[in-house]
């Protein structure tokens, strides 16, 4: 699905739920099963989900993880990654030699790796504080993305990825953000230059895990690359839809 037919059905859908036919409610037991899609407005993610991924990564903050399942949960509402299984959380506010990737199988439940991810030379050092959409400024962006296919590239066995929001990570096929393996992420070797080596804006791996991730992340599964960046947080149309307001309040209800 193309990023202008994405987002006519996500103003569709807003429009639709914003009338009266929001997500139906979970039905009793929900918070222990992936509720099966049936529609476009199907809840296709329990919304549960947040809490019981956590329990799997308490390193994860909860919060992230719920920014995260809300913006899936309104993306596929409005018809995108309907079949997506899995989920891969970047978590930018933590320094790059802290494994801050996490890989979530959201229908077993399962937590299938925990991972260092390299953010891009324009975002930083250890700590990144700049994210850009721009080509060329080596910055990594925010928000959530789709992946696609595989190719050999440079960098080796690459994964594409097609931002879903406007404005924050929509230029990513564009500026060839892809997810590869490189050398250069090595958190042993680079504790001497007190950062992990740096991408032009890739979340780059480490060589030995990036094709089995690669695998599991590939055609149409998503990553949700998190910074707490007021101007995304506030203007997110994935994380305000009503579908994704309304799996936030149920989680912060679980609290």
């Amino acid at each position: 699905m193309s990023l202008k037919t994405f987002m006519s059905a996500l103003m569709l859908a807003l429009a639709v739920c914003a009338g009266g036919a929001a997500l139906a409610a979970a039905p009793p037991g929900a918070a222990d099963r992936v509720v099966p899609s049936t529609g476009m407005h199907s809840a296709v993610i329990p919304l549960t989900a947040a809490q019981r991924l956590a329990r799997l990564a308490p390193a994860v903050d909860p919060q992230v993880l719920s920014l995260a399942l809300a913006a899936v949960q309104c993306a596929q509402t409005s018809g995108v990654g309907m079949a997506a299984r899995r989920l891969a959380v970047i978590d930018y506010s933590m320094p790059s030699l802290q494994r801050r990737l996490w890989v979530f199988d959201l229908r077993s439940h399962e937590l299938l790796y925990r991972e260092w991810v390299a953010h891009g030379s324009g975002s930083g050092g250890n700590l990144p504080t700049h994210f850009s959409n721009e080509d060329g400024s080596h910055a990594s962006s925010v928000g959530l993305f789709v992946t696609g296919s595989t190719y050999m590239g440079r960098n080796g066995y690459s994964l594409r990825m097609d931002g879903l929001e406007p404005g924050f990570n929509d230029a990513a096929m564009d500026r060839a953000i892809v997810m590869h393996g490189a050398d250069y992420v090595n958190a042993k070797a680079d504790q001497a230059m007190g950062r992990l080596g740096r991408s032009w804006g890739c979340p780059a791996l480490r060589s030995a895990v990036a094709r089995p991730i690669i695998d599991v992340m590939k055609d149409g599964q998503f990553v949700f690359a998190y910074y707490p960046e007021q101007a995304w947080l506030a203007r997110s149309a994935l994380l305000h839809c009503p579908a994704a307001q309304l799996a936030s309040a149920a989680e912060r209800s679980r609290h």
